[in-house]
């Protein structure tokens, strides 16, 4: 079992938008708020966040073509959110990968329990039947949310990650630059409470998760 830091969410998504990779983690911080970090000598994937994030009050459309409410359809649920894209060249496949992987390994009922939400921060190219195949790749349960990106943008914020609109680079390939991090949000108060970095392993998804099914702080 890991131990955590505890930290404030506005302070880490201030460090996680300094930090950039080839898929594009980056993008502004959700507040200029500043915050302590509590001293530790060790950097771990996981984050227990001192001051937990309602769930994002977010309304898309899911890879069906259908309104998906996002409080609404995970309310009660344990519920991990990562915001990506499809086009993304290693992060964010790696990072639906690794959570798929950890999910097998969970007892059939919580599989059942456990609801995995990818946002696109590329809507443009990311449409419902684009997205649904990608994520049938990873795992036919994960749900894939699309929509207009100023409503995309907003969500992200409100859960401390800051996204870029895409842009398209000199060679002529597109990049969304995007906070790479996932939230893991509680059952029991569904406030986002743990927060998971880019470079979190599929080891550390599947040692953590039974105690995030559960709404406990692992």
């Amino acid at each position: 079992m890991h131990s955590k830091k505890t930290v404030l969410a506005a302070a880490f998504a201030a460090v996680a938008a300094l930090t950039l990779s080839a898929c594009g983690s980056g993008g502004d911080p959700a507040d200029d708020s500043v915050a302590e970090v509590s001293s530790g000598t060790e950097s771990k994937p996981a984050t227990v966040l001192d001051q937990p994030f309602p769930k994002p009050d977010l309304v898309l459309t899911d890879t069906h073509g259908k309104k998906y409410d996002l409080r609404e359809k995970t309310k009660g649920k344990p519920t991990l959110i990562y915001f990506g894209y499809t086009n993304c060249p290693d992060v964010c496949p790696l990072t639906m990968s690794n959570i798929a992987v950890a999910k097998r390994a969970l007892p059939e009922a919580d599989q059942e329990k456990l609801q995995v939400v990818f946002v696109t921060t590329d809507p443009e190219r990311d449409t419902p039947a684009s997205l649904g195949s990608w994520l049938d790749a990873q795992d036919p349960d994960f749900t894939g949310l699309t929509g207009d990106f100023p409503t995309i943008q907003a969500g992200a914020r409100q859960i401390g990650i800051g996204i870029d609109p895409p842009k398209k680079e000199k060679d002529g390939t597109v990049v969304s630059m995007h906070g790479a991090q996932v939230i893991a949000f509680s059952p029991k108060t569904d406030k986002g409470y743990v927060l998971y970095s880019e470079d979190t392993t599929a080891e550390d998804y599947t040692e953590d998760l039974p105690e995030l099914v559960k709404g406990e702080t692992p």
